[in-house]
């Protein structure tokens, strides 16, 4: 959206919600400003509220009701926003306009009160008022609040509901941005009431009794390894990484930001999807639709997190924030949907005179996870940018984005959006925390971090890792082990990718830290292999005797593996992690190490991590 467009929204907006003369002149005159490097409008929120929380506090009376809601609503470049930093991508759409009424509190059944003059509601009482109700609640310590007038403003959309009818506690523990003073002041203005003391265990809901967001998540396989359960963060097994092209769907990475999102089967092609241009049309397609109306098409493309192998950072370089991945983020899939082209070309997107308008495609999941992608990827007929419905010949996997996620081939996975539900055409990138702030890449020094000052990851670059180490056995006339001079055989297998569709060249090893190298066998799973660019990782393999090795004071029998990949535009890796340090620990792409100690072989020599 323009800012002309905007501003006159804004001030539609402003004329058409009926409110007092002072709070209307304040709005007016409040602290509006425009960005010297974004067409986004911001506005001083905790400025806002300070200066109206006098004329809106609530006094504690016998008869308590709840407080008007703040009346405003604040139009910026293509998202309306209020009192919070937004939790999903920016839309237009339309969102009832509250009113200046009271609204009658629903009777409890108990006249129980207290000093403070509010009603204390039972906990039975308060899940009546769940996500379905005409006045949903929720709790936050052992006060209860109604968010009737809250849900249609709050940045984060209905995603609120899932917290109606318990606490809102374990949500807000996801989504850490609410943990501020002026948040919770916020809230108070919508208190109805406190728990009844029977529901109350040391001044808080009964644990028992408080919902689990994750409950509904599904079962992961136990090969997985498990960083964290919930939300769930799992690495695949290193002897998958190298057994297979295809990564099985049941030990595919998983990267969750929040819950798994329930959709069953039988709705599941009546799942929509809203597709916003840039002049605020929109057109709804189901998955019925799209499976009907648009050719499907087959795309094999790895998925990378951003902080894939961060493990390796923190160990040769210094702390780093974030999962603590080693070499297990990341898998390859044959993908299987409509091209994304197709639809915008359908929903009326002009890609031979895009505008200035059209900048950025920005997606949001059904848990409010969004992120985006510039328009270029788009607009390049050989993108192979999907809204994929199935992985590897079956339905996605609910942790996988069931029942259709976007696929970004060469981009890093935050852009591949799962459970879409929406796509808007922008002149701006997702407005979404994950978009504008985690994934991105500071210098070694840069400890204080100006996120306006660098761009978003998108497309990665070259990485390869050791992901099986063996050492073949070498038996003497009785079977027992014996070390030939040099060493024994060992055998490695791992896996070499760039982004952006660039071809892996070749991957060099070496065996005895760097003084000598030689070059690994490249496997050929072209066959497999299917998009107009290369997405996919080389898998490769390399055999030979260890040379002279260190011997340690205890006798042990060490030596430094390393191995580096290069592309087909000769982008390699960078030596070591010092040099490409930075706080949160992404893109760690140095030439991957496993420091091997063979002379307890073969135990424990299935898995290169497990050495690294």
């Amino acid at each position: 959206m323009s800012v002309p467009i905007a501003r006159r929204l804004g001030q539609e907006l402003l004329n058409a919600v009926k409110r007092p003369k002072p709070t209307h002149q304040l709005v007016q005159n409040f602290g509006i400003r425009q960005s010297n490097n974004s067409r986004a409008l911001f506005v001083n929120f905790q400025t806002f509220f300070r200066a109206t929380s006098s004329r809106t506090a609530p006094n504690a009376s016998p008869d308590p009701r709840r407080l008007r809601h703040l009346p405003f609503l604040v139009a910026g470049g293509s998202l309306i926003t209020i009192l919070l930093a937004a939790l999903q991508p920016i839309t237009h759409e339309s969102v009832e306009i509250p009113r200046d009424v009271d609204h009658p509190l629903p009777d409890s059944t108990s006249n129980d009160r207290g000093d403070d003059g509010l009603r204390r509601y039972r906990l039975a009482e308060v899940r009546e008022h769940g996500p379905k109700s005409d006045r949903p609640w929720v709790i936050y310590e052992d006060k209860v609040y109604d968010i009737t007038d809250w849900v249609p403003a709050h940045p984060g959309g209905e995603v609120i509901l899932r917290a109606a009818g318990g606490s809102i506690e374990p949500y807000w523990d996801i989504f850490s941005i609410h943990k501020s003073a002026y948040v919770r002041e916020i809230l108070q203005q919508y208190v109805v009431g406190k728990i009844h003391p029977d529901d109350l265990e040391d001044g808080r809901p009964l644990q028992s009794r408080i919902e689990d967001p994750f409950v509904t998540d599904p079962t992961r396989d136990s090969r997985l390894t498990k960083l964290t359960q919930k939300p769930c963060n799992a690495e695949t097994p290193g002897d998958a990484l190298a057994e297979s092209f295809l990564t099985p769907n049941d030990v595919f990475y998983v990267r969750n930001h929040m819950w798994v999102p329930v959709v069953e089967e039988a709705e599941a092609d009546d799942h929509s999807i809203t597709i916003e241009l840039p002049d605020g049309d929109s057109k709804v397609y189901s998955i019925k639709d799209l499976k009907a109306r648009f050719e499907q098409h087959v795309v094999t493309a790895v998925l990378q997190c951003s902080g894939n192998r961060r493990n390796d950072m923190t160990r040769y370089a210094k702390k780093t924030n974030g999962l603590q991945w080693t070499v297990g983020a990341i898998s390859c899939a044959k993908w299987e949907g409509v091209r994304l082209r197709e639809v915008l070309a359908d929903a009326g997107f002009d890609f031979e005179q895009p505008g200035d308008d059209a900048r950025h495609i920005q997606f949001s999941g059904l848990e409010a996870y969004g992120a985006s992608i510039p328009i270029a990827t788009i607009l390049d007929p050989m993108g192979d940018v999907l809204l994929a419905f199935k992985m590897n010949d079956a339905p996605l996997p609910r942790d996988h984005g069931f029942p259709v996620r976007v696929i970004v081939p060469g981009h890093v996975a935050a852009r591949c959006v799962k459970w879409v539900k929406k796509i808007v055409i922008s002149d701006e990138e997702s407005d979404t925390t994950w978009q504008r702030r985690d994934y991105k890449c500071f210098g070694p020094n840069e400890v204080k971090q100006d996120w306006d000052k660098y761009k978003a990851i998108q497309v990665m670059p070259v990485t390869s890792a050791i992901t099986r180490t063996r050492l073949k056995p070498v038996g003497g006339q009785s079977g027992e082990h014996v070390e030939p001079a040099g060493g024994p055989v060992v055998q490695l297998e791992g896996y070499a990718y760039s982004g952006g569709g660039r071809e892996i060249q070749r991957v060099d090893v070496s065996l005895d830290g760097g003084e000598t190298w030689d070059q690994a066998q490249l496997l050929d799973d072209t066959q497999l292999e299917r998009g107009s660019k290369a997405w996919c990782w080389k898998r490769w393999k390399y055999e030979a005797r260890l040379p002279k090795v260190i011997k340690g004071s205890d006798g042990e029998s060490k030596t430094i593996l390393l191995v580096k990949a290069t592309d087909d535009a000769y982008n390699t890796q960078p030596e070591t992690h010092k040099s490409i340090y930075n706080l949160r620990g992404n893109l760690a792409t140095a030439w991957h190490r496993v420091d091997l100690d063979y002379s307890a072989a073969p135990k424990g020599m299935e898995n290169g991590r497990d050495k690294e």
